[in-house]
């Protein structure tokens, strides 16, 4: 017996049913994480930085004072950045963080959130929780844990 179309099915005009349940769940996944993603960047856009640069921010503000290497900052962020350099490298030049080589350990170069970085934090940090609000709201609050909860079940299969 053939289940009905799905959501995801007519979203992206697919005519033929998918190969199974498990591809389309993952479809759907990525599609969702997709709008997700188009709404938390129009929150950031105005403010000329990208989400992974607003990551960063947020990691470099969490560290305080002490700051924090580049490879930790790499492996703390919210989606994989294999060009963390790159991220620090556009944050410095708009004064946002600012870098210095380890006195200890040459090879090491540690990084810290700047008083505009902070600056721009403050101005996000009612903006960026009230965009997930809204973009999770269809869901209640019961829902919301246990989808949650079904979400790290997935990471911690994969990790």
């Amino acid at each position: 017996m053939s289940r009905a179309r799905s959501a995801v099915q007519d979203e992206i005009r697919q005519t033929r049913p998918f190969s199974s349940r498990s591809e389309e769940a993952a479809v759907a996944l990525v599609r969702t994480a997709d709008l997700l993603r188009r709404a938390l960047t129009a929150v950031v856009d105005p403010h000329d930085i990208t989400l992974q640069q607003y990551n960063v921010l947020r990691i470099l503000r969490g560290a305080r004072d002490d700051g924090l290497p580049t490879l930790e900052i790499a492996s703390r962020m919210i989606e994989h950045a294999p060009g963390v350099t790159r991220l620090l490298d556009r944050l410095q030049s708009k004064g946002l963080v600012r870098r210095q080589r380890s006195a200890r350990d040459r090879r090491q170069i540690r990084c810290w959130i700047t008083a505009e970085g902070l600056d721009l934090l403050e101005g996000l940090d009612r903006a960026m929780p009230d965009a997930a609000r809204r973009f999770m709201s269809p869901l209640p609050a019961d829902e919301l844990d246990a989808f949650v909860d079904e979400l790290d079940r997935l990471r911690a299969a994969i990790s």
